[in-house]
């Protein structure tokens, strides 16, 4: 079958690679419908060493299952699936608390202890799938392209924008800042004004995107960066947010976060950290009594409660992708996500 790997910063393949088997008698076998590119994976994408081996890539998609193990009990073959980018047992302390991103015995794709490949394939083999993977009755390969769409972000990044939202506190008539443009950061958006914030402001500076951020429920838009951003931010929410979103993970983001926060606010981090250290001390968030919060969304926890919207096309979060490319043409689509020419892209094997 095809697979995509990344053999050093900016190279990707994809590359023929064995049919994965069932290994484990909690294992299953899924036959992707749709995966994507995610903005984490530009990170490795910039700066991962080159390898001869090079490593699996993609840790989102849906798919039909094609086979089970002997001890999978809540799926059969032809069941359509969300496959959340953590794998969870589904039993530990951790998942049974929601947490499946802290589960005792599970990981992630692209996972050498777990011997799980990337979702950008055309199948995966998918480790504890009674507790990984979430079924979809009335769905299948053939359902709309739009329809698909949204799926496949419930198996991260609305979740993520959900979790940031969660975590922050959001609830009827909150004011929100969201740092951040990308598919996370617009559905953070989309998840507060579920929610019920009664004012979210979205920090970006690309207008296409920031137009759909609009749409989503962001009632302003704050373009600047720096100095002038956290000023412009603070004017219009009366001396600084309530609560901030981060849904980027660069360093400057998070200075951004920490200026523009209220005393007494949250800031709930979502963006995957690409620095070691930032300022926590008792100046920036102890002094002020500003809470820190945020972390790897445990999606599988939330997908239940996202699904029917989006199976009766109340929300529309899949219009975060603007372009969809077949397998084969992946190393486009990181090439368009990261000179910023595509917000999101969606791959069709």
């Amino acid at each position: 079958m095809r697979a995509t790997y990344l053999y050093g910063a900016g190279d990707v393949r994809v590359i023929d690679v064995p049919e994965p088997t069932i290994k484990q008698p909690a294992d299953a076998l899924v036959r992707v419908v749709r995966a994507c590119v995610c903005g984490s994976d530009l990170h490795p994408y910039h700066s991962m060493p080159a390898s001869d081996a090079g490593t699996s890539m993609g840790h989102e998609f849906i798919g039909v299952v094609e086979e089970v193990g002997a001890e999978v009990t809540t799926l059969r073959a032809g069941d359509f699936v969300i496959a959340p980018f953590a794998i969870s047992c589904g039993r530990c302390e951790f998942c049974r608390a929601g947490l499946q991103t802290s589960c005792a015995l599970g990981g992630f794709w692209n996972d050498a202890g777990l011997g799980t490949g990337g979702g950008q394939a055309e199948a995966v083999r998918v480790p504890f799938a009674d507790g990984t993977l979430v079924a979809v009755p009335g769905v299948d390969a053939g359902t709309d392209d739009a329809r698909l769409a949204s799926l496949l972000t419930l198996s991260d990044v609305y979740g993520t924008g959900w979790h940031a939202a969660v975590r922050g506190g959001v609830t009827e008539g909150s004011t929100v800042t969201v740092i951040g443009d990308g598919a996370v950061g617009l559905l953070a958006v989309l998840s507060a004004a579920r929610l019920g914030a009664e004012r979210i402001v979205l920090m970006g500076r690309h207008q296409v995107r920031t137009d759909l951020g609009r749409e989503f429920g962001a009632t302003e838009v704050v373009p600047q960066r720096g100095p002038e951003g956290i000023a412009q931010v603070r004017e219009l929410t009366g001396g600084g947010s309530p609560i901030v979103l981060e849904a980027v993970g660069h360093r400057p983001a998070y200075d951004q976060a920490v200026g523009i926060v209220r005393p007494g606010g949250v800031i709930s981090r979502v963006g995957v950290p690409q620095y070691e250290e930032a300022p926590i001390g008792f100046g920036s968030l102890f002094l002020p009594n500003i809470t820190l919060t945020g972390g790897p969304a445990p999606v599988r926890a939330y997908i239940e409660q996202l699904l029917p919207a989006v199976l009766d096309g109340t929300l529309n979060p899949g219009r975060v992708f603007d372009r969809t490319v077949a397998l084969d043409d992946v190393p486009k689509a990181y090439a368009a996500m990261d000179d910023r020419t595509a917000l999101k892209v969606a791959v069709r094997p």
